[in-house]
């Protein structure tokens, strides 16, 4: 069942919203929450404020440990002019086609979000996460990626859209 997320763009016949069906918004609202329920396990066993790649290797065991299947550190190639470049961008990890970016920052900044959403418009992949671990709350981000306006858009915990 291919429950879809609708987009903010209307049709300029109808006036209608249009749905964007790349998206199955059941299926990815529980990958979210079990990566976040991950993250959550791994601050609150490690703290916050240790380096980046310490809660990388950290979630990375706790998803596998939860029988989640993840990639870590995937390549991502760049182009110029249709030549593959030989420097690549680098996402911390990856569970099915959802991009969990990691950071241990005490603020996240709009860079931290322009990372996250240029992995996802090289990937096309619909959903990406941006955890910080940096502060003595865990902080979460959910953002959706339309490919038909190359938009990324921050949702809530519900999977609805927040304009």
């Amino acid at each position: 069942m291919g429950i879809c997320i609708e987009t903010k763009k209307t049709c300029i016949v109808t006036n209608y919203p249009l749905i964007s069906c790349h998206m199955n918004v059941v299926r990815h609202k529980e990958i979210i929450y079990s990566v976040i329920g991950a993250a959550m396990e791994v601050h609150r066993v490690l703290g916050g404020g240790l380096l980046e790649p310490i809660y990388n290797e950290a979630l990375f065991i706790e998803l596998r440990e939860r029988g989640i299947d993840c990639e870590r550190e995937k390549q991502i190639p760049c182009f110029y002019k249709n030549r593959k470049l030989e420097k690549h961008y680098q996402m911390d990890l990856v569970v099915d086609d959802v991009i969990i970016e990691l950071k241990s920052v005490s603020e996240l900044i709009p860079a931290h979000r322009e990372q996250l959403f240029n992995y996802l418009r090289l990937t096309q992949m619909p959903m990406g996460l941006l955890i910080n671990f940096g502060q003595s709350s865990l902080q979460g981000e959910r953002y959706a990626y339309f490919k038909d306006g190359n938009e990324c858009v921050l949702v809530d915990r519900d999977m609805n859209l927040v304009y």
